[in-house]
């Protein structure tokens, strides 16, 4: 990499990390770019060299987020037992979530009117929930059905938890049991 590529690629980063910043203090949906590049020490216009608008700067951001997701998801050390692995990598999934809502509400919800990531960085999302359905189909949730109604619980607790009791355990201390109970049933309805 040349070093002018360098150089730009760490603008680049700078420039991100204090969108983050002004997120985490105004909210994701209120980023500004005039605010952001007083942060950074630019002109405004000079910060359309790095981001042409301000969707590309979420879509940058979105990305960096989901990449982030993944080298978490990396870094788990799953235990052979398949109703336990599921249970590890959905409490990573969540703990994720959680430290960060700002980085929360940009990857699991849609509060920034008109933004859809783009394909590539779309592409990264995919890849996560892939690794946490390969984990659900190992314990036995195979019907999309069933997948799709353990997504729910698990985001129906990471969103009760952050609106209700922001830092504590009130609802995600019952993802083990949400977890049990919905394989329990799955497992209840294949046999009969």
């Amino acid at each position: 990499m040349s070093t002018v590529t360098q150089r730009r690629q760490a603008r680049t980063d700078e420039i991100v990390a204090s969108a983050w910043q002004l997120a985490r203090q105004h909210g994701i949906a209120a980023v500004s770019l005039r605010a952001l590049a007083t942060e950074v020490g630019i002109r405004q216009p000079s910060l359309y060299e790095y981001f042409d608008s301000k969707h590309s700067l979420y879509d940058a951001m979105f990305g960096q987020g989901n990449r982030q997701l993944l080298a978490r998801l990396d870094d788990i050390e799953l235990p052979s037992d398949p109703r336990a692995a599921l249970k590890a990598i959905l409490h990573a999934f969540v703990e994720f979530a959680l430290e960060d809502p700002t980085r929360c509400e940009l990857l699991f919800e849609r509060h920034v009117p008109g933004f859809t990531p783009t394909d590539a960085s779309y592409a990264l999302a995919i890849e996560a929930l892939d690794r946490v359905v390969t984990v659900m189909h190992r314990a036995g949730v195979t019907d999309q059905g069933d997948v799709d109604c353990l997504v729910a619980i698990t985001a129906g607790l990471m969103q009760a938890q952050l609106t209700n009791d922001p830092g504590g355990d009130r609802w995600v201390r019952h993802l083990d049991r949400m977890i049990d109970l919905h394989l329990d049933h799955v497992h209840d309805r294949s046999v009969s």
